[in-house]
């Protein structure tokens, strides 16, 4: 009898929001991987109840033990051992935390940890890094919270510098904001006083340097989705924050006068209270880090938490990982993956590439589309590249971000039918597409029967395949679907040019 799946749950009592995150533990041939079943969020706003002298009030106090009142409810049939709560920056100033934890560990049914600031923003790193493609250089991962902002540098899984310092959404917005009333001399006070505080490591952090900035977790997702949906962002910046997108919304909450009085696309009740100190932290981590643009991630404490929880390090690229668990759990032919990857990567070779990175990321997700192309057979084999599209683009794919997915959903989209489909896509990789529709196309009949050798190459702006005739002959269905195919690239405007060897 199968063993059932492995669970594993984090509850995060942060100083703005309590979240539990419940995670299945999936074994791929990859590696492992950590799939998020479950979520809970409470806005239980603690650190808004921690008065001048840090101490919480009954009512901050109330709210947090009915929300792990509702958490334990959830874990009530969990070992012990699979789940680790842990709380942050208000309770660890808190000079009543223990009275505070007495009752909340009770509530929960679990034992709660008051981690440290570096110990934080180690977690944080370990979950932002298994939710974002691996990347060869260094990154910067900031995570505005509640109470504290933790700067992590580190390199592939691996953290190399860590600070923690005390600069939170909630406690800027209550010094700075106490009525929600935004001018413009108020908000670059915030500014200052956030700045103030990161000069303490800016010139350290510059020294090391890094090659890509990712805001993590609450305050930096509320701020990407503000700026996306209402149009802020920089021309040519589709996701994550801009520098010219910080500044447009700024300009929105100053004309508004009070946060309760804008008015903005995806803007979230329970995040205006909570807006004008989480921006102006924003604002002053640009400024004093010289960033332009930052890519952002939901992945933080809690996931960092579960892989802490699993025990072990994971070393592979996890966009691999999970494109092995998705290959499974839509029951992918892996004979056919092998076949037409290997056939697709065959002809992406017998391309100039001078530079040797990009080959080897265009290899990379030539090989992912090969893997996912036939996923939507899983729900109807008519048109199930479209289904396929938008499994890819929609599923939660960790490791990848919303760029690499609609970059991998454009292949899996394109690999077979019109390619007219594929004009308003803005991440439509020719060259790519071109191998893996031909390797498709010569692999309808499924079988290991042996191909001659096929040459291609790039020629007057479009592709030319070179194939000997007498083969070609022989297996009249492949040489209408290459007129076929010749003709719907002409449709495109790209030529394509079938030439008979010998």
């Amino acid at each position: 009898m199968a063993q059932p799946p492995l669970l594993l749950a984090a509850v995060d009592l942060g100083s703005n929001s309590f979240r539990l995150i419940v995670g299945r533990v999936e074994e791929t041939g990859a590696g492992s991987q950590i799939y998020p079943v479950d979520a809970l969020r409470e806005t239980v706003r603690l650190a808004a109840g921690l008065s001048g002298d840090k101490l919480l009030d009954q009512a901050s106090q109330v709210r947090g033990w009915d929300a792990l009142k509702r958490f334990g409810e959830r874990l009530r049939d969990f070992h012990p051992e699979h789940v680790r709560a842990v709380a942050t920056n208000t309770l660890r100033i808190a000079k009543n935390a223990a009275d505070f934890l007495h009752e909340a560990e009770a509530a929960l049914g679990f034992p709660i940890e008051v981690i440290a600031g570096r110990e934080e923003a180690r977690l944080i790193y370990a979950g932002a890094a298994h939710s974002v493609p691996a990347s060869p250089g260094k990154r910067l991962v900031v995570d505005i919270g509640g109470g504290s902002t933790e700067f992590i540098i580190g390199a592939h899984y691996t953290p190399l510098q860590m600070e923690s310092l005390y600069i939170g959404c909630v406690s800027h917005s209550r010094t700075f904001f106490p009525a929600g009333n935004v001018d413009a001399y108020t908000m670059r006070q915030a500014e200052l006083a956030a700045a103030r505080e990161i000069q303490i490591i800016a010139s350290e952090y510059k020294k090391t340097g890094w090659d890509q900035a990712i805001g993590s977790s609450g305050t930096a997702r509320a701020l990407a989705e503000l700026i996306e949906a209402n149009g802020f962002n920089d021309s040519g910046v589709t996701h994550g924050i801009s520098r010219g997108g910080l500044e447009r919304l700024k300009r929105a909450l100053l004309k508004a006068e009070n946060v309760n009085r804008l008015k903005l696309v995806a803007l979230k009740a329970d995040r205006i209270p909570v807006l004008a100190g989480g921006l102006s932290i924003m604002l002053a981590v640009f400024d004093e880090l010289d960033i332009r643009y930052v890519d952002t991630t939901d992945g933080a404490l809690r996931l960092g938490v579960l892989y802490d929880l699993l025990g072990r390090s994971q070393h592979e690229d996890m966009r691999t990982v999970t494109v092995e668990g998705c290959m499974r759990r839509y029951g992918a032919d892996r004979a056919q993956v092998r076949r037409i990857s290997e056939l697709a990567l065959h002809f992406y070779n017998q391309f100039t590439e001078p530079d040797a990175e990009r080959r080897a990321e265009s290899l990379m997700f030539l090989g992912w589309a090969a893997a996912l192309h036939e996923i939507g057979l899983s729900i109807s084999h008519s048109a199930y590249h479209k289904h396929s599209a938008y499994i890819t683009s929609h599923a939660d794919m960790p490791g990848f971000s919303r760029t690499d997915q609609a970059r991998l959903a454009a292949l899996v989209l394109g690999h077979v039918g019109k390619l007219g489909k594929l004009a308003q896509a803005r991440e439509v990789e020719w060259r790519l597409l071109f191998c893996l529709r031909l390797a498709v196309l010569l692999c309808r009949r499924r079988a290991d029967n042996g191909l001659p050798e096929i040459q291609v190459a790039e020629a007057h702006g479009g592709y030319e395949v070179r194939i000997p005739g007498r083969w070609v002959k022989h297996n009249p269905l492949t040489d209408y679907s290459l007129i076929q195919e010749a003709a719907e690239w002409e449709k495109v405007r790209m030529p394509y040019r079938v030439v008979y060897g010998d």
